[in-house]
Formats: C-alpha cells, structure tokens, sequence
C-alpha cells in the first residue's frame, strides 16, 4: 500500500510539473505573440505615417510650389510697373513669397522618405537644423563626431529622423526655447544621439504621455535602440538615442 501510495503522489506530482510546464509556456508564447503582433502594427502604422507624409510632400513642392512660383513671378511682373511709392510694398511682398516658396521646398524634402533615402540621415538632419535657423523661430546647431558609419538598414535613417522631428517639433510648440543643438556621434558599434534645448523643460514623470511622445519612444523600440528623455523645470529637455547600426549588435 505504501509503495502504491509513493507511486501516486509521484504521478501527482509529475503531472502538476507538467502541467505547471505547459501553462507556462503557453503563457510565454501569448505573451511573445502578443509582443510581434504589437511591432507588426507599430511597422504598419509608420509605413502609413511614411506614404502618407510622403505624398504630404509631394502635394507640397509640385501644387503648393508651383503655385508660390506663379505668385512670385507675377509679383515679379507688378514690381516692374507700379509707380515707386507702392514698389517697395511689391518688392516685399514678392520677397516674402521667395522666402515662402524655400521653405515649402525645405519642408516638402523633409517630409518625403525618397528625398531622406537619397540624401542619407546627416545631409537631412543637416538640412532640417537649417531649415530651423532660417525659420528665426530657434538658434539650432548641429555637431559631428566620429566617422560616419552607414546603416545596415536604410530604412532605419528615416525612423531616426522622424525621432528628431518629433522633438524638434515639440521644442518648437512648448518649450520656448532659444536654442537647440543636435549632437551625433559615430563610434564604432553604435550613434549616440544627444538632442537639448533650453527650454523651459518639464516635469517627465507626471507629464501626460500624448502621441509625440508614444511616437518617439515606439519607433525607437522598432530599431533596438535605446531611449531617454529627462527634463527640469526651467533647465531644458535633454533626448538620448544609442543606435546599434548592425543588428548583430542589437
């Protein structure tokens, strides 16, 4: 009887290892599915963002351009015959149209992922710091260190650059800032991306995490890199990137 017993509590306890075993896998593999299935409708809703920012871009330059381009050029036109106490007033207008049309221009190239895979991730955060400046919103600089390693992934320059975008906008809405600077820095393995501004910073922990935020932190999940934001009151915002290039690193 004993040696019948041993062998059930044996069995029992056997079947509750096994058993224990199963339920935890099958957690795991809900939780992993769980998991891909939120990066596959992260990846989804960029490629989204992306055709649709792109074709934003496109609208810009060929309708919104051309349009700025007939208005300058008849602005041109009026210039050359109104008599002189209203010329300055055209030559102006026409100045400020000029004005508008680059920075359409600037934007459109911005917006449009083919523009950022043929210039590369450097010329067009190079070109946004410059489009920031001649804004004369903010006093944006840009810093470079290392030599330039190239991406594993193309893809992944557009991802970066969207990151930036999305703090330079913010900085641009809610900090009040005066001045902004752009830090990459190429080392071997890794960018290290440092972005600040002197802004009036803010409080991370109790601030309401809106979709800018989600955005940033989201993409940065899909490209294995890390990500931090810190802030004060009053002493600026400060993001961090670390990007592993290849993803044998990641």
């Amino acid at each position: 009887m004993i040696s019948v017993l041993l062998v059930v509590v044996a069995l029992v306890i056997i079947f509750f290892v096994v058993f224990q075993k199963r339920k935890n896998q099958l957690l795991i593999d809900k939780v992993n599915q769980q998991r891909k299935f939120d990066e596959e409708l992260v990846k989804t809703q960029q490629e989204i963002q992306e055709e649709t920012l792109k074709h934003v871009g496109r609208e810009l330059h060929d309708n919104v351009g051309q349009m700025l381009i007939l208005s300058t050029m008849q602005m041109n036109a009026a210039a050359s015959v109104v008599k002189d106490d209203a010329k300055a007033k055209v030559e102006n207008a026409a100045s400020a149209l000029r004005d508008s049309l680059e920075e359409v221009r600037a934007l459109s190239k911005s917006l449009n992922s083919d523009v950022i895979f043929n210039l590369g991730f450097d010329s067009t955060v190079k070109n946004e710091v410059a489009r920031l400046n001649k804004s004369g919103l903010i006093e944006s600089k840009l810093l470079i260190q290392g030599e330039k390693v190239n991406f594993e992934n193309k893809k992944d320059e557009i991802i970066l650059f969207r990151i930036l975008q999305e703090f330079f906008s913010n900085t641009l809405k809610y900090a009040e800032a005066e001045q902004l600077v752009v830090s990459l820095d190429y080392e071997e393995q890794f960018l290290n991306i440092i972005v600040e501004d002197n802004g009036k910073g803010f409080d991370v922990d109790k601030a309401e995490k809106g979709s800018g935020l989600l955005n940033m932190e989201k993409r940065a999940e899909l490209l294995n890199a890390t990500f931090q934001l810190t802030s004060q009151s009053e002493n600026g915002t400060v993001l961090t990137l670390q990007y592993p290039y290849k993803n044998s690193f990641s």
